[in-house]
């Protein structure tokens, strides 16, 4: 049960605030995990945008492989490609956490290099071999 005070308030501890922690590249990265997550949600949209309009015709896939033929649907495209990328490289370092593994300081701080690290190679490799199967921008 709470403490109250005279005034009949409830006198509950507080819960830290994020301004007595340092911020650490775990932190950011726990953070740009939920953000890639939420992204992948409208990310999923535009995949669904894609596929019903495959389903209806060549006029509305045409119009959905326009835009995402321009700058801003390929800029959109690489940011869902990353943000696929980033949040499956997060899932396998928690995968490795629920395991027991990685807690100790320098493993978290391993762990989440190589998961940035992997998430931007591994994206622009696909990338590069997208454009080299495709024959190049169009």
């Amino acid at each position: 049960m709470a403490n109250t005070d005279l005034s009949g308030a409830k006198n509950r501890p507080l819960s830290p605030h994020l301004s007595i922690y340092k911020p650490t590249l775990t932190m950011m990265m726990s953070i740009v995990h939920r953000v890639t997550g939420m992204a992948l949600y409208a990310g999923t949209l535009l995949l669904v945008w894609w596929l019903l309009a495959a389903a209806s015709g060549p006029n509305a896939y045409m119009k959905v492989q326009w835009f995402m033929g321009t700058l801003v649907g390929e800029v959109i495209l690489f940011g869902y490609t990353w943000a696929l990328i980033h949040h499956m490289f997060g899932g396998i370092r928690h995968f490795i956490w629920d395991t027991g593994h990685g807690f100790g300081p320098t493993e978290r701080e391993w762990l989440v290099r190589v998961g940035l690290a992997g998430s931007i190679v591994t994206t622009v490799i696909l990338w590069v071999v997208g454009y080299a199967v495709m024959g190049g921008s169009r």
